[in-house]
């Protein structure tokens, strides 16, 4: 079983903001101080709990950790070189 997202691919986010967060959405969020893409696999008020696609659960984390929410996820890059990767970076 693959990821949603896998390496190398790009995502195009949405600032997570007011908008609602559900099950299943992939969401680019701090852990531990490290940004990952996660997937939310349950909900608690403003706590959300976040894993990935093979079944492992990394904990709960809070909603001011979520900064957004992915919206397309495009065709991997020719190399895997991450070309693009500063993209990420643009302030919203």
């Amino acid at each position: 079983m693959s990821g949603k997202v896998e390496n190398g691919q790009l995502v195009t986010l949405e600032p997570a903001g007011e908008k609602s967060i559900h099950v299943r959405d992939v969401v680019f969020c701090k852990v531990n101080g490290v940004h990952y893409l996660h997937l939310v696999k349950a909900l608690s008020g403003e706590r959300y709990q976040i894993g990935n696609n093979r079944g492992r659960v990394n904990g709960w984390t809070p909603r001011k950790n979520i900064f957004g929410i992915v919206i397309q996820i495009s065709a991997q890059l020719p190399d895997k070189t991450c070309a693009g990767r500063r993209e990420y970076a643009r302030s919203w």
